[in-house]
């Protein structure tokens, strides 16, 4: 039996909830105790902020993507402004909120342009 279409929203809402919750503990806990994904740091954030983007995307379809886009790159900053805190023992980059905000992008521009050619096509 398929799911309705808004018991798949719900599910995608809490995937997206789970995933930044995730996300923001993984950025924030000590980082020595914080889990090594993919060897390269850039890619560890890449591979977040892209799950994430497509996540908000899906999950809140009538949201702007620009929106979505401007939070999730925000959010990304905030995790690096946290990382500042001494006592976190992590490395604040703004070359991670770079990776970041490339993602959300990449994430994003697919559906951008299918929204833009259905205008165009209609």
């Amino acid at each position: 039996m398929p799911l309705s279409p808004r018991t798949a929203t719900r599910l995608l809402r809490v995937a997206f909830w789970i995933a930044l919750a995730v996300a923001f503990t993984a950025a924030v806990v000590p980082a020595e105790e914080s889990p090594e994904v993919l060897p390269w740091d850039k890619a560890q954030h890449f591979l977040a902020f892209y799950v994430l983007a497509f996540l908000a995307a899906a999950a809140y379809p009538r949201r702007s993507l620009l929106g979505i886009g401007a939070v999730l790159s925000a959010f990304g900053a905030l995790i690096e402004f946290v990382q500042m805190i001494p006592a976190l023992h992590r490395d604040a980059e703004l070359l991670d909120w770079v990776a970041d905000t490339v993602a959300i992008a990449a994430a994003l521009l697919p559906a951008a342009l299918i929204a833009i050619r259905k205008r165009l096509a209609a």
